[in-house]
């Protein structure tokens, strides 16, 4: 999946440079994840039935609520996240993913139970067949299957959306700093530890100009959430890099003293040699529009 991430980390800053939407770049590492995730899991779940012969939900139990999974999984298996338990217990040790999971795939179970009662006429059965063994499941056990896909799609989608400025933010400014052939002495990029992230590393740039650091801030915000462009505030950015900007936003940046620039505007990518300008940062006139792919590719 590294090199899947890698291939649409490129299509993302192609189309952002290009002052296209990149959201369908999205949602296509959103489908690869998750397909990979419904086959693993579905071929996890034919091996599991086929050893045990439990008519209730204990087989499912014992195979994907095992202690010896990691805790994230777990949770997921249950139907939960993590998100949702660190805010219901205000941890997420794994002694506690344990006791929730179990409690809430208890309580799932139920539920299904008395909503089959009801709706008597309702049929779902999944066959699941892999190296020519075939295994069904009951109602019960199809909707709790179907649930977990549901949560785990949820919990891919917003993690890639919440961490794809992340992931984009150093290939995209080195892009746009080798398009105005700036040398390296110019900016900066410092790593950082984040654990709370599903990736390693967060970077922070920086341009460089007689001596002074400026911190430069990428936001990939779509037309239904501009205003998230306030988080730039407390950061401490002097340039600002988004996807989009309503006028508010343009205005409190200004107001700010932020250098700014909107990449889906007309040639938006190209006013980056006003902040390099403004910044006295020295840099080519003629930006090397026609290597773009050849730069991306060395870099990510």
């Amino acid at each position: 999946m590294q090199n899947l991430e890698k291939i649409v980390i490129k299509r993302i800053i192609l189309r952002l440079l290009r002052g296209k939407d990149y959201r369908i770049e999205i949602v296509n590492i959103i489908n690869a994840n998750f397909l990979e995730f419904c086959i693993d899991f579905f071929k996890k779940i034919t091996e599991a039935k086929i050893e045990n012969k439990d008519l209730d939900i204990n087989w499912y139990k014992k195979y994907f609520l095992n202690k010896n999974l990691p805790k994230d999984e777990i949770a997921i298996n249950s139907g939960l996240n993590m998100k949702t338990i660190g805010n219901m217990y205000n941890t997420t040790k794994k002694e506690i993913v344990i006791d929730a999971s179990n409690k809430h795939l208890d309580e799932l179970y139920q539920i299904i139970e008395e909503l089959t009662q009801v709706e008597k006429e309702l049929e779902i059965k999944l066959t699941i067949k892999f190296n020519q063994v075939s295994i069904e499941l009951s109602v019960s056990e199809s909707l709790i299957v179907i649930n977990t896909l549901a949560v785990k799609r949820a919990a891919i989608r917003g993690g890639l959306y919440s961490s794809v400025g992340k992931r984009v933010e150093k290939p995209l400014m080195l892009t746009l700093c080798r398009l105005f052939g700036v040398d390296e002495k110019y900016y900066e990029i410092k790593f950082k530890q984040d654990k709370t992230k599903d990736f390693d590393r967060e970077v922070d740039f920086y341009l460089i100009s007689n001596g002074k650091k400026y911190k430069c801030e990428v936001k990939l915000m779509g037309k239904g959430n501009p205003e998230s462009a306030d988080a730039v505030f407390p950061r401490g950015s002097n340039i600002f890099i988004a996807d989009k900007l309503s006028d508010q936003n343009k205005a409190q940046l200004d107001s700010a003293g932020i250098l700014w620039i909107e990449l889906r505007s007309k040639n938006g990518w190209r006013k980056f040699a006003n902040i390099l300008e403004t910044l006295n940062i020295p840099h080519t006139k003629q930006p090397l529009w026609n290597k773009l792919n050849e730069i991306i590719e060395q870099i990510v």
